[in-house]
């Protein structure tokens, strides 16, 4: 390193950007990725819960309104409308409750980017600032995988 770098170096270390650099390196260190994780599960999970409880009667019995959702407004090509809204609604069940237990967490956000992306694309192309968010959350799931307080974990899964 020249010794105008290291001069450089150290006057920017004592300034705003060296305390800002330690803060962040502070945080970088308070802020686990198993927390990130499991806030991220949880987050996404509800959701796409939500949005599930909304298509169902009871345990998993499919409303009037959910088939007419399918028909009607959501659109998604080369899937018949009826089973749309059953693979829909159990998805939505399913892979939430995955999330939150951190079981198979990679490959239920992968299930669930993937229905984002149908979304995104067939059914409300304007949300788009809604999806990037559900996406961020969910790729850090498939990069990182559910943490320490996952199921994935104690069972020796990535």
């Amino acid at each position: 390193m020249s010794t105008w770098a290291t001069i450089s170096s150290t006057r920017s270390e004592r300034g705003l950007r060296g305390a800002w650099n330690r803060l962040a390196g502070f945080l970088a260190g308070a802020i686990p990725d198993s927390l990130l994780a499991l806030v991220a599960r949880f987050a996404v999970a509800g959701i796409f819960f939500q949005s599930g409880r909304t298509k169902v009667d009871g345990l998993l019995t499919l409303t009037d309104g959910a088939y007419a959702l399918f028909s009607d407004e959501y659109k998604v090509p080369l899937i018949p409308p009826a089973i749309a809204a059953h693979v829909a609604a159990y998805a939505e069940h399913l892979f939430p409750l995955l999330l939150v237990l951190g079981l198979c967490t990679r490959f239920s956000a992968l299930a669930l980017l993937g229905m984002t992306a149908v979304i995104q694309l067939f059914v409300y192309q304007d949300a788009w600032p809604t999806h990037l968010s559900w996406a961020g959350l969910l790729l850090f799931l498939i990069g990182r995988g559910g943490g320490a307080m996952a199921l994935d974990r104690a069972f020796g899964l990535r």
